[in-house]
């Protein structure tokens, strides 16, 4: 399943990316050649960047490579490299239930709620804020695997 995810958002920040470039490549060449520059391409390449981004991070969350401080973890013996790798991966799960899911679903709500829209696009900012929660609930379940198997671990030896 990790596997499949992670596949899917491979692609998904492959076509983001492209979409975000094509968005700046347009932006640049209606200013310059048109001299009448889009609207739209600032905004659009705005919101695209804040997807890949989160994208990236739950990506990166999955493949368990997100950024460490190891000074620590290299003065410690094995079982309890396992027991600061599971507390670390607690604090994760506790952060993104608390700030993505929780308060990223909430900002989507009072978006919708509210009726915001986005100036160039008229996009409901709603859809734009939606990756908050979509990118905690797939941290929170790269981080519940990856604790289970830390589990395992202590559990063995």
């Amino acid at each position: 399943m990790n596997k499949k995810i992670n596949w899917a958002l491979e692609w998904l920040l492959v076509v983001l990316v492209v979409l975000m470039l094509l968005s700046v490549i347009w932006g640049v060449c209606s200013r310059y050649i048109l001299a009448d520059q889009s609207s739209w391409t600032d905004e659009l390449a705005r919101f695209l960047l804040i997807w890949v981004s989160l994208f990236g991070a739950a990506y990166i969350s999955g493949k368990n490579m997100h950024i460490t401080i190891d000074l620590l973890p290299k003065s410690l013996p094995e079982i309890w490299l396992l027991r600061l790798d599971f507390l670390i991966q607690l604090i994760i799960i506790l952060f993104t239930l608390t700030v993505f899911i929780l308060g990223g679903g909430r900002y989507v709500f009072i978006s919708f709620k509210l009726e915001q829209t986005s100036a160039a696009l008229g996009v409901p900012m709603g859809f734009v804020y939606l990756v908050l929660p979509i990118t905690g609930l797939i941290i929170f379940y790269f981080k519940l695997y990856q604790m289970k198997q830390t589990l395992r671990l202590i559990k063995k030896g």
